[in-house]
């Protein structure tokens, strides 16, 4: 019977720090003892156990009670014995912190990880020698690095003496229990491991929180300069300065109540989501094919709108209901003007909600609450400075065509940006209706549409024929059409920086070559067995890249990390195979298994080295911008065994 329970995280992940290499059979950074207060015990008396591990400088493991969604959590078990009846586990409290590795709070031991064990003797326990055996499953990690969970036991002989002494078991008041009692049966099987939570960071905010938070707060600024926003600014402010007869100080507090609406109706989108998904619980969503097409679906809507094909508007009751609530004045009608702002311009800030939740879901965590929070606080922080210093407003340019032409860009983006999740589609169900080829050509008349449409080639609304060409608008069109054409070297299979994360990667040939990649390495696809006979005959180590059709982070590494010099000269050293886990084939269900019994992960992207005997050599998580250290990782594993 276990305590505790396993799982494995993400993200999203989506893991949002890149692991260093691992030679995992060959660390050891945890010692466990197992020591008992007393040698014998009569039968029915409860004996404690003192069982610690003492950990390597650098190393730390997780507690039991470790948060869902994240590393493995220690387990401990008592192996079932004749004479044993129960245990009980108990733990000292463990170091909260941030953990790197997996980018969330985590609950830690250092230096030395400290349980005791409540052990009570059945009452018909025989007279003798009683071995008593645990089990520990957990994870050591470092800032850097983690090991795949481990296995270890440890055991302490004990003596059941009907003579001897009943010591009461006395808990110090430093250590908590972890769950019930927990009793043992003779003979009782392990209980079964719970499955990790697959890992998936497709969205690609793997870059960290503080990178993911000052995106969201610009995507709540940037959401000002829109038509149902912008306008709004200078009336709202004007209200909270008539409401307070010109005292400064309590128009802020106006103000800041407003906002606070702003950021309960914003923040509450992110909540919801997260409590639908539960806290860690986004299994795979960057390669769901209902997930992405209800983004995409949802992108389609906002952009036609945005094109002016239709005006999406909230329900007038609700509204109504709202405005009447608002018009009573005091802190409360501030609080509903609030929330009634949020509603009626949601119509315009809705592709950068849409846009902020979709990456955020995938990513999984509390990315969509966080994220809400501080798109909310973006948008929400111009009304207060501007009711706070009110003279700024004649500053403010005026309301004009400018709006409508950020409409209308905007919805271009937008198309542009749903087209991507129609992608994730066709690559995870092998349609091929979406090739690179064709998903760049779509991209570039989009790009190219908007900067036609701010040069005043193309007509729709914002853009008239008498109205003189300002050097701003000129730019930025001009921006568009550079964007567009540089998008055309990727039709022929070039690469394309940092966009090859989000577009379709080139096609291969049947050796292996993708069109203008050069001497890139040929890579055997979901053929494992195939890829280890070779290495027998080749006498070589086995490349494996678990990939996914949808991981962003996987294609990233495959274009701009594999390609260069020195890591192609190493990597030409192995037989190269790519896994990938995320289709709906049973290629996929297949791959997924081996990673997961033999690397107790799914996550994407994870490379492997192993040898022809499926020896795993070295092993390496997530994305990394560094080529030093990845090739440090396929250096690390040694030399083929003769």
């Amino acid at each position: 019977m276990a305590l505790g329970v396993i799982h494995s995280r993400l993200p999203a992940a989506l893991l949002l720090a890149a692991f260093l290499p691992v030679q995992a059979q060959k660390l050891d950074p945890a010692k466990w003892t197992l020591t008992l207060e007393q040698g014998a015990a009569p039968p029915g008396s409860t004996v404690l156990a003192a069982l610690e591990a003492t950990l390597d400088e650098g190393w730390y493991l997780y507690s039991p009670t470790t948060p869902p969604g994240g590393p493995n959590p220690t387990r401990i078990e008592v192996e079932a014995a004749p004479g044993l009846a129960a245990f009980r586990v108990y733990q000292k409290k463990p170091v909260t912190k941030f953990d790197p590795n997996f980018n969330l709070d985590t609950e830690v031991f250092s230096g030395k990880a400290a349980f005791l064990l409540e052990l009570v003797l059945a009452q018909d326990a025989a007279p003798g020698p009683l071995e008593v055996r645990t089990r520990v499953r957990y994870q050591a990690c470092t800032e850097k690095l983690c090991l795949p969970p481990v296995r270890k036991t440890a055991a302490a002989p004990l003596t059941v003496d009907p003579g001897a002494p009943a010591i009461a078991a006395s808990i110090p008041g430093d250590y908590l229990p972890i769950a019930a009692m927990v009793p043992l049966a003779a003979g009782a099987p392990e209980a079964p491991p719970a499955a990790p939570a697959p890992v998936e960071r497709a969205g690609g905010t793997q870059a960290g929180w503080i990178p993911f938070v000052g995106v969201a707060f610009g995507f709540g600024l940037a959401a000002i300069f829109t038509p149902c926003v912008f306008p709004m600014i200078p009336i709202t402010v004007s209200f909270f300065l008539r409401q307070q007869a010109g005292r400064r100080r309590d128009s802020a507090v106006q103000a800041l109540v407003f906002c606070l609406g702003i950021v309960i109706l914003f923040t509450g989108l992110g909540l919801a989501t997260t409590a639908l998904l539960g806290p860690f619980g986004v299994v795979q969503l960057g390669s769901n094919r209902w997930v992405n097409g209800f983004i995409a679906l949802v992108f389609l809507v906002f952009g036609l709108s945005l094109l002016g094909a239709f005006e999406l508007t909230l329900p007038s009751g609700l509204l109504t209901r709202l405005d009447r609530a608002s018009q009573r004045g005091g802190y409360a009608g501030t609080l509903v003007m609030g929330l009634t702002f949020s509603l009626t311009a949601f119509a315009c800030v809705g592709p950068f909600v849409g846009t902020l939740l979709a990456a955020s879901i995938q990513a999984g965590g509390l990315q969509p609450l966080v994220g809400m929070l501080a798109f909310a606080t973006g948008l929400a922080s111009p009304f207060f400075l501007l009711a706070s210093f009110p003279s700024y407003l004649q500053r403010l340019p005026r309301s004009g065509g400018w709006l409508a032409r950020v409409k209308v860009v905007l919805g271009f983006v937008i198309l542009a940006a749903m087209f991507k999740y129609l992608s994730n589609i066709d690559q995870v169900m092998q349609w091929e209706l979406l090739p690179r080829e064709r998903f760049l050509a779509v991209w570039m008349v989009l790009f190219a549409l908007a900067g036609f449409y701010l040069l005043g080639f193309v007509r729709l609304e914002g853009v008239h024929p008498e109205e003189k060409l300002g050097l701003t608008r000129l730019l930025i069109g001009a921006a568009f059409l550079v964007f567009a054409v540089s998008l055309l070297p990727g039709m022929f299979g070039q690469r394309l920086g940092e966009l090859d994360a989000y577009v379709p990667p080139p096609r291969q040939t049947a050796a292996g070559f993708a069109p203008g990649a050069g001497s890139a390495p040929a890579w055997l696809k979901n053929q494992y067995e195939e890829a280890l006979a070779r290495a027998r005959a080749e006498n070589k180590l086995v490349f494996v890249n678990f990939t996914g059709y949808a991981c962003t982070n996987c294609h990233w590494m495959k274009a701009n990390m594999f390609t260069r010099p020195e890591i192609a000269e190493a990597l030409s050293e192995f037989v190269l195979v790519e896994l990938y886990t995320d289709g709906t084939d049973e290629a996929s269900q297949r791959n997924q298994r081996l990673q997961q019994e033999k690397f107790s992960t799914i996550a994407i992207p994870f490379y492997a080295i192993v040898d022809a005997a499926q020896n795993a050599r070295a092993t390496f998580a997530g994305l990394t911008r560094d080529p030093q250290e990845f090739l440090a990782f396929l250096r690390s594993a040694s030399a083929p065994a003769n």
